[in-house]
């Protein structure tokens, strides 16, 4: 059995994280550690990963920063500059540059990040959730490089990843809708496909039973992701059913399709039907009256990415998968009690 930086740090009595440091010549470690675990790692005759280590030692101070920049990614990825923000802030205040690396023009999934790994430009990735795939996973792990995922990958993984709990964020609507007394709720999700759709609506109808509240089937509308469908999707439903006494929507984009279908049965927001969605943006600002969300502070997420990536360097055998940055309820004119 081969000799691990485990068995180096048991022999010399310290962390792992300090042999990674003695390893990439960190000179915060003590003259007195460093002849320590020097005499371990001779003793035990341990040679490290020579790649992982030269991916690490050319101490860059840069880390890349891995994600779609191509036209419309803004309207697919509305947090993205947010959480690129809170990234640089956090990077900078500890003297690393940050480089943006776009996805979008690949020949193939993961080219670009691969790339990046074979030029050693960086210390280390921080990789936007739509741009991690499976053989990339694979190649980040055999290489052993410092790495963040910002999303859950959609496969079971050995990776380092944060993210937001979507289904918390689906319980968070169930309780403001007893808040408001809203006990008839229609949800409008995206795709059936759509992982964090499927996640707050799990979240939602979850947080609704612990209410004694049963969401029926026929108060879940799946849509195409769009404004148009969810726009057909709710005015085709409303008009064979009776109008519920809510409707949470799961992003923006539906809330709008949403609203149109209230305004053209001419039911009022929210005297008639009360309207929630989940994120500030892009348009929960832009409709009268201004919607009620359950938002995720993602500049707070990309903040998380930045100071986790740190953790990674320091100590690269770091396993980080972790749900961070709690959502908030923000109640603003589409919801009231209905006793108001």
């Amino acid at each position: 059995m081969s000799i691990t930086i485990t068995d180096v740090a048991n022999e010399a009595g310290v962390s792992k994280s300090t042999v990674s440091k003695v390893l990439n010549n960190w000179t915060t470690i003590s003259p007195e550690t460093v002849a320590r675990v020097n005499a371990a790692i001779e003793k035990l005759h341990y040679v490290p990963n020579s790649r992982a280590v030269s991916f690490a030692r050319q101490v860059t101070q840069n880390i890349v920063y891995l994600t779609d920049l191509g036209k419309n990614s803004a309207y697919l990825y509305p947090h993205m500059f947010d959480m690129m923000c809170g990234v640089h802030h956090e990077l900078t205040s500890k003297n690393y540059t940050l480089t943006l690396v776009d996805t979008s023009e690949e020949s193939y999934p993961g080219e670009r990040a691969m790339n990046e790994i074979t030029r050693r430009s960086a210390d280390g990735l921080i990789i936007h959730g739509s741009a991690i795939n499976e053989e990339l996973a694979k190649h980040i792990i055999a290489e052993k490089v410092p790495h963040i995922i910002i999303g859950h990958p959609n496969f079971e993984n050995r990776l380092c990843w944060i993210d937001t709990n979507h289904a918390l964020a689906g319980e968070y609507a169930a309780e403001h809708m007893a808040d408001c007394d809203y006990s008839d709720v229609m949800f409008v999700a995206g795709r059936k496909s759509d992982a964090i759709s499927n996640q707050r609506l799990k979240g939602f109808t979850k947080g609704m039973l612990n209410q004694g509240v049963h969401i029926p089937n026929r108060r879940i509308l799946y849509t195409s992701n769009t404004r148009e469908s969810a726009y057909e999707e709710t005015l085709s439903t409303l008009k064979s059913q009776p109008y519920p006494q809510a409707i949470v929507c799961e992003n923006n984009t539906l809330a709008l399709g949403v609203v149109k279908a209230l305004n053209e049965l001419s039911l009022r927001i929210p005297d008639d039907v009360g309207v929630l969605t989940f994120d500030i943006y892009p348009y929960s600002d832009i409709v009268d009256p201004i919607l009620s969300v359950i938002d995720i502070n993602v500049y707070d997420m990309g903040v998380q990415a930045g100071e986790m990536m740190i953790r990674k360097l320091e100590n690269p055998d770091l396993l980080i998968q972790s749900y961070t940055t709690l959502p908030v309820l923000i109640q603003r004119g589409s919801t009231k009690g209905r006793s108001s």
